[in-house]
């Protein structure tokens, strides 16, 4: 999807930034939660999506690198790349490769559908390809966001049955970086990293 926003950035974050980020994950986050009807889990999920950020821009050995989207100074959409999260390792177990997850996809509300989440995901890419890294996970385990991605990645590498209860699967997606390229996506994302999932607070991730 081709961004219909003018005068939009996509760029690593800075200090200034996290206070407009934060209100993204604060949104985005909450109003996803409501949706799937886990609304009491939502609190967790941003304070560690913000501790997240905040230690990726203030600290600079952390492990996950974020891009976010502006309009002007304002911050409308992050993506993040790391180590996989908890919720990988636990599904995959033995087989888990050495690979990194995108996560973190989240956009403001008001500004879903035009595009934003594509343009994310277009400057990891280019990132991740200047790095040589040739493949990612992505996994997510709210079920209005696995849909956007089963239309954009296919059938995932592993489905985790019933791991959020009964009739809620968690689903895992092996990407490679040169397929991966934006089409028909949309804004609402996933762990967190990611993206997006029931928050599980770790040094690794834990986004649903």
């Amino acid at each position: 999807m081709k961004c219909r926003i003018q005068g939009l950035k996509v760029e690593r974050p800075v200090p200034d930034d996290l206070d407009s980020a934060y209100r993204v994950f604060e949104e985005s986050i909450a109003l996803a939660f409501e949706e799937e009807g886990i609304s009491h889990d939502a609190p967790a999920e941003i304070e560690y999506k913000q501790q997240l950020i905040r230690s990726s821009v203030l600290e600079d050995t952390y492990d996950f690198v974020f891009f976010v989207a502006k309009l002007g100074d304002a911050v409308i959409g992050t993506i993040s790349y790391g180590p996989c999260g908890d919720d990988i390792r636990r599904c995959l177990g033995e087989g888990l490769e050495d690979l990194g997850e995108v996560g973190s996809i989240y956009v403001l509300p008001g500004f879903q559908g035009q595009g934003v989440a594509s343009a994310l995901i277009a400057a990891m890419l280019e990132y991740l390809q200047s790095l040589g890294v040739k493949r990612f996970y992505l996994d997510c385990g709210l079920k209005s966001a696995q849909q956007k991605w089963l239309r954009k990645f296919g059938q995932p590498y592993k489905t985790a049955k019933d791991y959020w209860g009964e009739g809620s699967d968690h689903l895992i997606w092996l990407c490679a970086v040169e397929a991966s390229a934006p089409a028909e996506l949309g804004d609402r994302g996933l762990e967190e990293n990611s993206a997006s999932t029931r928050p599980q607070l770790s040094d690794s991730g834990g986004s649903r």
